[in-house]
């Protein structure tokens, strides 16, 4: 196992995880650990990546994805920084997965995406009474990219495009400024950031950078499972012919 991969990709799962892990959606009750971890102030001694590792396995909805990269890929590692990288942002390993391996088709990927556009049940809510709660949480639980406009001590103003629901399909709406949340008690993931960088965002919290290259690959999988989601939802909405 590559060390130095593998304690980059707790890194990196940590900053991803702890938003909606501080708010009761996934993992273990160890958003404060998380936080440390993320901003790379948790990983003292080999005894605490361990306890940190088995922390991650208990993310029940992500932990079956990075297995199965890393499976698809040879890779020992389902921490491997290339593999936690592969199911946040997107990157080649998870074109190696067929997606019959994980109960798709298609254009289905191992991503992030995929979870919240196709397993997660709120897609199905956007069609009842519910649809303003729902269409918020898929569109903070996705993973979004933005661009940093301004900056200020523990936040960043990032514009981003909002997730619409027009009563039939989900899209990406207009672009618009939101406050996001750079540090907490003086940790941080991202420590140098500046007008005009590019960043992933999830839920409210700026998760890392991103480079060209991850700002496409979100772009794309955000595309691909949006359509999925979308046709479904017509699937869905299609009236049985009378007999």
């Amino acid at each position: 196992m590559n060390e130095a991969g593998h304690a980059n990709g707790l890194a990196r799962f940590a900053r991803f995880a702890y938003a909606p892990n501080a708010l009761g959606y996934c993992g273990p009750e160890n958003d404060r650990a998380l936080l440390e971890l993320g901003a790379h102030a948790g990983v003292a001694s080999d005894a605490d990546a361990i306890r940190m590792r088995e922390l991650v396995r208990r993310f029940e909805g992500a932990w079956p994805y990075l297995e199965l990269i890393a499976a698809a890929n040879g890779m020992a590692d389902p921490l491997d920084d290339r593999v936690v990288e592969a199911y946040w942002i997107g990157n080649p390993l998870i074109e190696q997965v067929d997606p019959r391996a994980f109960g798709a088709h298609g254009e289905a990927r191992p991503h992030h995406q995929y979870h919240v556009f196709v397993t997660y049940p709120w897609v199905s809510l956007l069609r009842g009474d519910h649809a303003p709660i729902a269409l918020d949480v898929l569109d903070r639980c996705r993973v979004r990219w933005g661009e940093v406009v301004a900056v200020t001590p523990g936040e960043a103003i990032v514009r981003s495009q909002p997730l619409e629901w027009d009563g039939r399909a989900l899209a990406l709406g207009t672009a618009r400024d939101e406050t996001a949340v750079t540090a907490l008690d003086g940790l941080g993931f991202v420590t140098d950031l500046v007008v005009g960088d590019w960043v992933a965002l999830h839920w409210e919290w700026v998760c890392e950078k991103l480079t060209p290259t991850g700002l496409r690959s979100l772009r794309r999988l955000t595309t691909i499972h949006l359509d999925l989601a979308n046709y479904a939802t017509a699937a869905d909405q299609v009236a049985p012919r009378d007999a």
